[in-house]
């Protein structure tokens, strides 16, 4: 049984990005030139969701 508003690790844990999302996220932030895109404590689906914007960012720019 789980008491509300009590912290459960293992629900964050899976909630969070992974590290290869982080490690992803990163570099195409930075190649995008949007650094502040990246943060450490992002969700695992806000974190998908950034990089695929950026991913389509770039992919629009490398296209002129």
């Amino acid at each position: 049984m789980q008491v509300q508003g009590k912290y459960d690790a293992k629900s964050f844990l899976a909630e969070q990005m992974t590290r290869a999302q982080g490690l992803r996220l990163k570099r195409l932030s930075e190649e995008a030139y949007q650094p502040a895109q990246y943060a450490r404590d992002l969700s695992s689906s806000e974190a998908a969701r950034r990089i695929q914007v950026l991913e389509a960012e770039i992919e629009l720019a490398d296209s002129f």
